[in-house]
């Protein structure tokens, strides 16, 4: 829980965002107040009604809703050199990228990703691949283009089409084989989503007169005032589940979908945060899964369960990205300290140069025979006896720079500048 001042302070950010007005005098969010009707109906050919919905109980998801504004106001207030930005903007998107295709079964692993990414564009888009290669290259490119924030410091809500749509699914799905799908185009097969695990099987609208007819409602909604009034997050989050709903192609629906709500969320100024948040939708797979199934059987025709999912994952991504930045931060305040201790003469420059090796996100650990044969440290120790390097260690560590775990491993330590 935040204290009760900030969430005071907040009021006017939250108001904004999930699109409730906090006045003493209005109804208690979670009442249906509003006008229009926050259900629109679409008569399909084939498949009945379609709804299109934003009633939710706005009081499930207030305080996950207000906590993410409170931390992401406050991310947005810290010191981060643009070298640093670029780093931590390129670590959130290669994890975005392998959550994302994880989710529909890719079976790389993360590092293996890490790999294809890193590759250089010409050698990525010569030659044949392996589906789950390709589909890794093809998400590079997709985020490459799609979640790029505007130059304009004006914030102007995301214009979807389905132009745009059809554009994303054609980048993701490229140079795939596919007997039931066409990059970029709707489908005309049958398709059943989910399994009995996860809240039971859905069959989205079967032919493609009704996804046609689906897609232009849905682009004429999530443009429309009403919608855009509920604020970048609430409207990503019913972009994403919407989609989803249709499932207008053979291949690549919940790619498109999870690209498009960050698209949403970039352009409205929300930064790092959307890039992470596919990669917390995978680690809590069975709960995505569970509350498409949940919202799509809700009788009263909300979509409760999918926006509570949604403001936790958002919650999870932010405090996610906080703690990174917060380590960069750590990581500069601890390099200055190693040269004032190294001018007040408390540690030599060898020392000095050791602990320097060793600001890394991750935390590098080393051993001793590290010092003496790894070649990282192999230049700084290749003149000196084993005893001077263990000398080296004990006084690294009487002064609290570095630490030593159960496996007598060393690594420096993250608070030498105190909690």
């Amino acid at each position: 829980m935040l204290p009760e001042t900030l969430l005071e302070a907040l009021t006017e950010t939250l108001a904004k965002s999930i699109g409730v007005t906090m006045d003493k005098d209005t109804e208690r969010p979670g009442h249906e107040n509003e006008s229009p009707n926050p259900l629109m109906k679409i008569l399909t050919f084939k498949a009945g009604n379609f709804t299109f919905s934003r009633k939710y109980d706005r009081q499930a998801v207030r305080e996950n809703l207000v906590h993410f504004e409170g931390l992401f106001q406050a991310l947005r207030q810290l010191p981060i050199l643009p070298n640093q930005a670029a780093r931590l903007d390129t670590e959130l998107v290669r994890r975005s990228i392998f959550g994302t295709a994880a989710i529909e079964g890719n079976p790389l692993s993360e590092e293996r990703v890490d790999e294809l990414l890193a590759e250089p564009a010409a050698e990525s888009g010569t030659g044949l691949r392996e589906r789950a290669e390709q589909e890794i290259l093809n998400l590079k490119q997709a985020y490459a283009r799609f979640t790029v924030p505007p130059k304009d410091k004006k914030r102007e809500p995301l214009r979807v089409t389905e132009a745009l749509i059809l554009e994303i699914n054609r980048v993701i799905t490229a140079n795939i084989a596919s007997n039931q799908h066409t990059p970029g185009q709707y489908r005309n097969i049958k398709v059943e989503v989910g399994d009995g695990a996860h809240g039971g099987k859905y069959t989205p609208p079967k032919i493609l007169a009704d996804v046609k007819k689906l897609m232009a409602a849905f682009v004429d909604w999530i443009n429309s005032e009403a919608v855009v009034r509920e604020g970048a997050l609430i409207r990503a989050a019913l972009a994403h589940y919407h989609l989803g709903l249709i499932h207008p192609f053979g291949d690549g629906n919940g790619r498109t979908a999870r690209l498009l709500e960050a698209a949403i969320l970039i352009q409205e100024g929300y930064k790092y945060v959307p890039a992470v948040l596919s990669n917390h939708y995978y680690q809590s797979m069975d709960d995505y899964y569970i509350a498409f199934r949940e919202t799509e059987h809700a009788k009263d025709g909300g979509v409760t369960p999918f926006l509570v999912f949604f403001a936790r994952m958002l919650l999870k991504s932010v405090q996610d990205v906080q703690e990174r930045v917060h380590t960069f931060i750590r990581l500069l305040a601890l390099r200055d300290y190693y040269r004032f201790c190294l001018e007040q003469r408390d540690i030599t420059r060898r020392q000095h140069d050791l602990l320097q090796l060793l600001l890394t996100p991750s935390g590098k650990e080393f051993t001793l025979r590290d010092l003496l044969l790894d070649p990282l440290f192999a230049p700084l120790y290749r003149r000196v006896s084993e005893k001077t390097a263990r000398r080296d260690l004990e006084r690294l560590t009487e002064h609290k720079l570095l630490l030593r775990n159960d496996q007598k491993r060393y690594f420096a330590n993250p608070f030498a500048l105190g909690d």
